[in-house]
């Protein structure tokens, strides 16, 4: 298999190591890279992906090289990969292995790990499940290792064989400050940033852990953001004041601070008028192909009703499925992508403008959907048009999410000088 420079640069910096983590950026071929450093060694692969992938991987080992590839999400094939000798890959997702105690007793095996970073939560089961495995090998994968938050990072550096307890990791990396909170009058813990982050690169570089931009491998193009800015509604206002409203004959009720947070969200979106109508003025302003993020079903109903007039053909990405056809096969279509089903790993470089209906509260999602147009094969300028309803939660959110771009980017940020650590 022929490498682009940078891919043979991420194996040559981790020549030697059997616990590596590939940051690249989406479309840096990262899956090109973890499955060469996999081939190196002489044990047999598992592979755990999102669900989405698992069929990308294995049509990924078939294609490039000789060995025995299972689909492990198939029972028959999970049956067959117990009894097999020989050298042999298996692929499966995240949400099975844990159903799987067969992976806890065997050793000596390469792990893969793809999207590392969803094991950042190390309480969750499947977390759990994942660092009690027991892999002479690990390879980590992620676009966004860490979501903006070093503090995400320990589960996977857990992995890396870095043996720092998490209360140590805090005490050394991790700005702690105490704030009352508004709901209990309780003073809380809460991260406020972070300490001695050139001794953190350096201990990551000595684990493996290679971190690659695209933008710093390829001549992308420029990308330009745009805030479209709407004024709260009086309905808004209410809400805030009260945590409660009725609209349409439906009663939002804000008792608990989730809920009056998912409310007030809405109240920005779908149920303010004028954002809705400075969206169809936005669609009507352009023929080329839209990509259009979501969060809420109801966005998506009211988007596709505001826009029937135009007869423009629609595709879709959301949890009930996947249908490209008309982002495909027409220049002025529309594609609504749901943050959850399609902010990671597509391919919509046919289009190079993104509007963003509502902002996601994941720095993860955030980052990963510009990718989905500004990669490899983009040719065009990339424009990102944030809706965004002023003096409102929307407001804070998209502080947060900047907030956490810019620790992310310090992480990569070392890595262009890795090499003279």
């Amino acid at each position: 298999m022929k490498l682009y420079p940078h891919q043979q640069e991420a194996l040559d910096r981790t020549s030697g190591l059997n616990r590596v983590a590939y940051y690249l950026d989406m479309g840096l071929g990262k899956t090109f890279v973890g499955s060469e450093k996999a081939a190196s060694f002489p044990e047999n692969i598992i592979v755990i992906c999102q669900k989405s992938k698992v069929q990308d991987w294995v049509e990924h080992f078939r294609q490039y090289y000789q060995m025995g590839v299972f689909d492990l999400t198939n029972k028959r094939q999970m049956e067959e990969f117990t009894c097999t000798v020989g050298r042999f890959v298996g692929v499966i997702n995240y949400d099975l292995i844990f159903h799987r105690p067969y992976f806890q007793r065997i050793s000596d095996f390469t792990l893969i790990l793809d999207e590392s970073s969803i094991i950042q939560n190390e309480k969750t089961k499947r977390s759990k499940f994942i660092l009690k495995m027991n892999p002479r090998n690990v390879i980590l994968l992620s676009g966004t290792p860490t979501a903006g938050r070093y503090e995400k990072l320990w589960s996977q550096l857990h992995l890396l064989g870095w043996g720092i307890s998490k209360d140590l990791f805090y005490k050394q990396y991790v700005e702690m400050e105490w704030v009352e909170d508004r709901d209990s009058g309780f003073r809380i813990p809460r991260v406020a940033g972070y300490k001695n982050v050139d001794r953190l690169k350096k201990k990551l570089a000595d684990h493996g852990a290679v971190f690659m931009k695209s933008e710093d491998v390829f001549d992308l193009p420029q990308q330009t953001i745009i805030p479209i800015h709407t004024k709260p509604t009086k309905e808004y206002r209410e809400f805030m004041r009260n945590s409660l409203i009725t609209i349409n004959e439906r009663e939002y009720v804000g008792d608990t601070i989730l809920s009056k947070r998912i409310y007030a969200r809405m109240l920005c979106s779908h149920l303010n008028r004028k954002r809705v109508a400075d969206f169809k003025d936005l669609v009507q302003s352009t023929e080329d192909r839209l990509i259009v993020f979501y969060n809420f079903n109801d966005e998506l109903y009211t988007m596709q009703a505001a826009l029937a007039e135009l007869e423009r053909p629609f595709s879709l990405i959301n949890g009930n499925g996947e249908d490209l056809t008309a982002y495909e096969e027409h220049s002025d279509s529309i594609t609504f992508v749901q943050y959850q089903a399609g902010a990671r790993g597509k391919n919509l470089q046919k289009a190079n403008k993104i509007i963003y209906f509502s902002l996601t509260d994941s720095s993860e999602l955030f980052e990963q959907s510009k990718k989905r147009i500004h990669r490899i094969g983009q040719e065009r300028p990339c424009f990102y048009y944030l809706m965004i309803c002023t003096g409102t939660v929307e407001e804070d959110i998209l502080h947060t999410l900047e907030m956490r771009k810019d620790y992310t980017d310090e992480l990569f940020k070392a890595y262009q000088t890795q090499s003279h650590i």
